[in-house]
């Protein structure tokens, strides 16, 4: 029943306007006109009202979620921090145990000590083609002494 009302209403007011003078017309096309774009400016500002509330909703929900998953790589990396620091302490006590086993055995025995670039020969304490022996200085069993002689 409603669209019937607004239907005969809307044909009475075409009869009505065609039968004003021009003036009125003008005046009544100027109202319509103003009315219109108030409309229009007001659904545009609700529009744009509802779209920054929209947005500032959002943008608290990504700030909620950015400092949960920034709290959560915070503890992430405390967590690889403190592992770090254990594996190393580790490494640290083994170097020194090492270093401890290294001195000790440099102190008790002169044959485990390592080397140092001094201590490795050149080539000029290597033994030559004339510091080898020949056939002639070879010992034979003539040379051996026996438990009588």
């Amino acid at each position: 029943m409603g669209k019937e009302i607004k239907k005969t209403l809307g044909k009475a007011a075409k009869k009505v306007f065609e039968h004003t003078p021009e003036p009125i017309k003008d005046e009544i096309k100027d109202k319509v006109k103003e009315k219109a774009k108030e409309k229009f400016v007001d659904s545009v500002q609700d529009k744009a009202e509802e779209t920054t509330e929209n947005l500032q909703e959002t943008t608290e929900e990504n700030a909620e979620k950015f400092h949960d998953k920034a709290e959560e790589g915070k503890e992430k990396a405390q967590e690889a921090l403190l592992s770090v620091r254990d594996k190393i302490g580790k490494v640290v006590e083994a170097g020194e145990d090492f270093q401890e086993k290294i001195s000790s055995t440099n102190d008790d025995d002169d044959d485990r000590k390592i080397k140092g670039v001094k201590s490795i020969k050149g080539y000029t304490d290597m033994k030559g083609a004339s510091n080898i022996k020949s056939s002639t200085k070879i010992k034979s069993s003539n040379d051996i002494k026996t438990m009588g002689s």
